[in-house]
């Protein structure tokens, strides 16, 4: 049995669970987003990285400051730094043998000079991933991925109000059958960021409820439609072999391959999110990465790992709590971020 639902329909009465609960947090968050003042997402962003900056770049600016000119030591000590940002050892030590060039051809001899040679280094890292979601044609089908507990459904609720205030018209494939609750707690952010929402029964098959989103995106004439997956099944193969049906219906009935399939990672869990991320990658054709909870951790180093040693573009970061702390990744804003102006 299915059903199709609007977003924007009274909330059920619910009972004391974990699903009312959540439904009561939202409803707070809703207020509280009413209440606060509004914040660029720029300056959410720098005030997101403020852990991140102060953990990592603020050493880094110690030992610049302590060294009165470049040498091997002066080296070593970055890189001794950077690996201990979670940036990981591959992609601090590529970046320090970059630095290292970039002081022989330039003939730099003052610490402070090299320091801004490392904010280009870094900048052209974030730089050379495709950042950019692809939503052309109609439907355009974003695949979201992703293990239990990183922010999947969450992420999935602010893209969808992301794309619903550019005017888009966005609904939701409830595939994760197999989470307890996690059906109704998409239906929770389907009714927050007020977009549709297709739905079957808890267990059902999760390519059934893509197929019939997809059929219900074509009779109205969606622009988006958003797939939420299962993050873990009874081993990684099952989840895996899931996936990999999903991804078929979608190519299917779409005569295409999905327009995205985006890995939610959670930023705090820091090269925990760079294994998942290679994992999820040898198994599904991972377009782009949404990385949470930026703002609650000093791991944000991360993303440069992410972009050297995955070649995945980040596409989505979280930076907050709130239904608009979710937006598409600006390299250039995020090392502005990282490197405030002095």
């Amino acid at each position: 049995m299915k059903w199709f639902t609007r977003g924007k329909k009274e909330d059920a009465k619910v009972e004391n669970t974990p699903v009312a609960q959540e439904t009561e947090e939202i409803k707070e968050d809703m207020v509280k987003d009413t209440e606060k003042p509004k914040k660029s997402f720029f300056a959410k962003l720098k005030e997101g990285l403020s852990k991140t900056r102060t953990a990592v770049f603020g050493r880094l600016d110690d030992v610049f400051y302590a060294f009165k000119s470049v040498d091997e030591e002066l080296f070593e000590e970055l890189e001794e730094v950077l690996i201990s940002a979670d940036i990981g050892v591959d992609t601090s030590v590529y970046i320090i043998d970059l630095l290292r060039s970039a002081a022989r051809e330039k003939h730099i001899k003052e610490p402070e000079d090299l320091k801004q040679e490392l904010k280009d280094i870094i900048c052209k890292i974030l730089s050379e991933q495709n950042t950019q979601c692809n939503i052309e044609g109609s439907p355009a089908v974003i695949m979201v991925i992703g293990v239990n507990g990183v922010g999947k459904t969450t992420s999935i609720g602010k893209i969808s109000n992301y794309y619903r205030q550019q005017g888009k018209k966005v609904l939701l494939a409830a595939a994760d059958t197999f989470r307890a609750a996690a059906i109704d707690q998409l239906e929770i952010w389907s009714k927050r960021a007020g977009v549709d929402i297709v739905k079957h029964q808890e267990g059902s098959d999760p390519s059934a409820v893509v197929f019939d989103a997809i059929a219900a995106a074509k009779a109205r004439c969606v622009d988006i439609v958003i797939c939420d997956t299962a993050g873990r099944l009874h081993n990684k193969k099952n989840l895996m072999d899931e996936l990999a049906k999903t991804a078929r219906v979608i190519e299917r009935e779409t005569g295409k391959p999905a327009s995205e399939v985006l890995l939610v990672l959670d930023a705090s869990t820091g090269q925990n999110a760079l294994i998942q991320a290679r994992e999820f990658k040898n198994a599904a054709d991972i377009t782009g990465v949404i990385l949470t909870k930026l703002d609650g951790t000093a791991k944000g180093g991360v993303v440069i790992a992410l972009c050297r040693e995955q070649n995945i573009g980040v596409k989505f970061i979280g930076v907050g709590e709130g239904i608009d702390d979710l937006q598409q990744f600006d390299p250039n804003e995020f090392a502005k971020a990282l490197f405030p102006e002095e």
